[in-house]
């Protein structure tokens, strides 16, 4: 039967029980003498993972969904398309308030029938690791590929994948929401720290 053991190495290079767990498993299962073969990692320093999670509040604590219930894009084709109509002899300014009335036609129904905007945070760490850079490409079975952010978990990564992680995270988040509140990357760090103390 496989046991995960955290070990410490000690200076004449003997491994440690690191957690009570790991001592009542080796008293308690491997009997004396046994011979243990396994596969070392060496884990990530946590006092990291809970500061890029401290850098995920800040982000998420100043981030305020914004837009309605028309995205972006929706917006774009719409708007994209009176124009192209107006290429061909229409009012383009005419064309545009119609598009616009349109688009404010459809948010209204859509929060009629319960779309409404809110605040996840999963799916705001989701977004964050996947601008990062830290995801999988999916193909769906009708074709649209879909990026899905790798696992962050301390058995999925070693601490130099997870600091390059925590740097382009930053930069994401420096990018798309820090930056309007803190004079620099520093000052937002520094702000996440304090976070990270009040949260014990």
């Amino acid at each position: 039967m496989a046991h995960e053991l955290q070990l410490i190495k000690q200076s004449s290079g003997i491994l440690i029980p690191a957690t009570q767990e790991t001592s009542d498993i080796l008293q308690s299962k491997i009997k004396l003498g046994a011979v243990l073969v396994a596969e070392f990692r060496q884990v990530r320093n946590p006092a990291f993972h809970r500061r890029f999670f401290a850098l995920l509040n800040l982000g998420f604590e100043y981030w305020e969904p914004t837009g309605g219930a028309i995205s972006a894009n929706e917006r774009k084709l719409v708007n994209g398309y009176a124009k192209f109509l107006a290429a061909y002899g229409g009012n383009e300014s005419a064309l545009l308030d119609a598009a616009e009335q349109y688009l404010e036609q459809i948010a209204n129904r859509r929060l009629t029938n319960g779309i409404s905007l809110c605040k996840s945070f999963d799916a705001y760490r989701a977004w964050v690791t996947v601008e990062a850079g830290h995801y999988d490409a999916i193909q769906l079975p009708d074709g649209t590929l879909r990026k899905h952010p790798r696992s962050i978990a301390f058995s999925s990564m070693d601490e130099v994948e997870f600091q390059q992680l925590y740097k382009s995270a930053l930069d994401v988040l420096w990018r798309w929401i820090l930056s309007r509140t803190f004079r620099t990357q520093r000052e937002a760090e520094n702000a996440a720290a304090q976070l990270m103390s009040f949260a014990g």
